[in-house]
């Protein structure tokens, strides 16, 4: 059913090209026939909303139609034939299939029983927390994708990637206890157990994070970075630690006779 009917603004929705494909028309006539209905039907911007999609071959854009149950059902009375009583109804029960649907997702909040609201209340919090983290981790990769070109990137012409714990290690520590100086530092924070750049240092180029898809215990799937650093990264990392936590890397340190 999900080919015949869709959510568009919270509205259930079908398409004019939906409506040419399972009605067999040609989509300029179901076109013409929605636009001889302006200034005829008085509702008609309640029942239609015009848009446009990109055709799959040429790639060019094309406009269409996007209507809600009364718009088709205004379109789809004059439609005749066998074939296109089968496909009404099969519309007619699409929409009232996701009518339902919507429906049966109460907010937590309007539930009456107590220990069902209660896991309700649960179940939306973990929702909310599982975008949070999509969110952040989409944000980094998206800062990544886009670092600001300056006169480092031009001397940084090694492509190479580093894990944290090789540069630790050029400091005598481990990745952990490198980890936690940048946390401290205030240049990232961890989230279920992963760290992730705060926001003003994602566009840097400091990182490259690649995403691994993995399934948890339960069953159910999720998605981790690995995220390694770039040797602007890196630059920056002894730079930051050199000034904030005078701390060198051990090549640098005098000897102490």
């Amino acid at each position: 059913m999900s080919s015949l009917v869709f959510m568009n603004n919270d509205q259930i929705v079908t398409s004019s090209r939906s409506i040419a494909r399972d009605f067999e028309k040609k989509h300029q006539h179901v076109l013409r026939d929605i636009d001889n209905m302006k200034g005829v039907v008085q509702n008609w911007t309640d029942l239609f909303h015009e848009t446009t999609y990109i055709h799959d071959q040429n790639k060019q854009e094309y406009r269409q139609y996007l209507m809600n149950r009364d718009g088709f059902t205004l379109l789809v009375m004059g439609f005749t034939g066998k074939k296109a009583m089968q496909f009404k109804l099969k519309y007619i029960e699409a929409f009232n299939k996701m009518e339902k649907a919507l429906q049966e997702q109460k907010p937590s909040y309007l539930i009456e029983d107590e220990i069902q609201r209660a896991k309700a209340w649960i179940a939306e919090q973990e929702e909310k927390r599982k975008l949070i983290e999509s969110n952040n981790k989409k944000d980094q990769i998206i800062g990544e994708l886009k670092p600001k070109a300056d006169y480092t990137d031009i001397i940084l012409k090694n492509k190479s990637l580093m894990t944290i714990t090789q540069i630790a290690k050029d400091y005598g520590m481990s990745g952990q206890a490198m980890n936690n100086l940048l946390h401290d530092l205030g240049i990232q924070y961890k989230q279920s157990d992963q760290w992730l750049l705060y926001s003003k240092y994602h566009d840097k180029g400091y990182t490259h994070s690649e995403t691994i898809d993995f399934v948890r215990r339960d069953g159910t799937k999720d998605v981790k970075l690995n995220t390694k650093w770039t040797q602007k990264g890196r630059l920056f990392i002894y730079e930051t630690l050199k000034e904030n936590a005078d701390l060198l890397p051990i090549i640098e340190r005098k000897e102490v006779v």
